[in-house]
């Protein structure tokens, strides 16, 4: 991708409580790897993926025109989520049946996590796991983590040497 917001990827993964399960839903923009929107819950409905939008059009200013990549769980194929997303001016793109790889940045995100800061964790509530994971995409992961694929750069550095090098060209 040449600019921020021309494509988004999301998807949803689960952490363990003592309590029963908590799901991640996060949307990336496929220019930075930037986690842009996310959050956790104690349920998988649809509004879990719902805020999770919400969130990232509020960080993104509202972009239009930005093709947004999912699998095809129910979440993402309700009515409600397809229409948020027609209502934002978004295009809507779902991966092919049983592929996997279509998701592929949002899969290695998820791994990304599961190893450098979940692990084995079992945390003790919904709201624990919540500020971890706020703690892990907002202080590290957006702001700090290095990505082979973006030159060594964070996320937050990646986007911020674009905006300066297109004031320059400008």
């Amino acid at each position: 991708m040449a600019h921020p917001n021309v494509a988004w990827v999301t998807d949803i993964t689960y952490l363990r409580t003592q309590s029963g399960w908590a799901y991640l839903a996060v949307i990336l923009d496929l220019f930075s790897r930037k986690v842009v929107g996310w959050t956790l819950e104690d349920h998988m409905e649809t509004s879990l993926c719902l805020d999770a939008l919400q969130h990232a059009l509020r960080s993104r200013q509202h972009p239009t025109g930005t093709l947004h990549r999912s699998d095809r769980g129910c979440q993402y194929t309700s009515r409600a989520y397809t229409t948020a997303l027609k209502d934002a001016g978004f295009i809507q793109s779902m991966s092919r049946k049983g592929n996997y790889w279509d998701n592929e940045v949002a899969e290695s995100f998820f791994g990304t996590l599961k190893q450098e800061r979940v692990r084995k964790t079992i945390y003790t509530d919904t709201e624990e796991a919540r500020a971890h994971i706020s703690g892990y995409i907002h202080g590290f992961y957006n702001a700090k983590r290095r990505h082979r694929h973006l030159g060594q750069l964070s996320p937050v550095e990646f986007e911020h040497h674009n905006r300066q090098a297109s004031r320059l060209a400008a």
